[in-house]
């Protein structure tokens, strides 16, 4: 299977077929994800020093030194709480207002997913503070997950509950996210 709307960088660097991508590539796609309330790639690439105190400042030590040195989010071990210290250490311009949504991503479910494949699990809603993930009773059946992208804010709790990895996050564009909170 490939990959469409790739980067140089990363056609070159092998990431053209999805079974060469990492698992972190798989589940939060090919640009990282930067610290909640980041403005737009360019403008947070362009006015980031790379000084760390972000990512020294993360009380769930979700920030690491990505590629080129700036900050990105890794959820394998923990979630975001939003407890915005890295927007309150940072002395450059490169985060919006805190009464903005922290992030534009939402989760997306595979079809490797148990519970679309008969098997009784419910790891990815136990793990959702928000309730953006639920699970419909099936008479006779499993239990099927249903989403309100809406109350999703991108934590990445489910991700590292997922036993088989079938939860990634998507870009939803900046339109996309004022209707749904309209």
């Amino acid at each position: 299977m490939t990959v469409e709307n790739l980067s140089r960088r990363h056609f070159l660097r092998g990431q053209f077929l999805t079974s060469l991508q990492s698992e972190k590539v798989k589940t939060q796609g090919f640009q990282g994800i930067r610290p909640p309330w980041s403005v737009d790639e360019h403008h947070f690439t362009q006015n980031c020093h790379r000084c760390g105190d972000c990512i020294t400042v993360c009380e769930t030590q979700i920030l690491i030194k990505g590629e080129g040195g700036f900050p990105e989010v890794q959820f394998d071990h923990a979630e975001c709480t939003f407890c915005h210290k890295c927007v309150d250490v940072c002395q450059q311009p490169v985060f919006r207002p805190l009464t903005e949504l922290a992030w534009t991503h939402k989760i997306e479910m595979s079809n490797h997913c148990l519970t679309l494949n008969a098997v009784e699990c419910r790891s990815c809603e136990d793990s959702c503070e928000m309730r953006a993930i639920r699970f419909k009773r099936q008479i006779g059946g499993v239990s099927q997950p249903q989403f309100v992208l809406e109350d999703c804010n991108g934590c990445g709790a489910c991700l590292r509950s997922c036993p088989v990895s079938a939860i990634k996050l998507s870009l939803i564009q900046q339109h996309q996210v004022e209707k749904t909170n309209d």
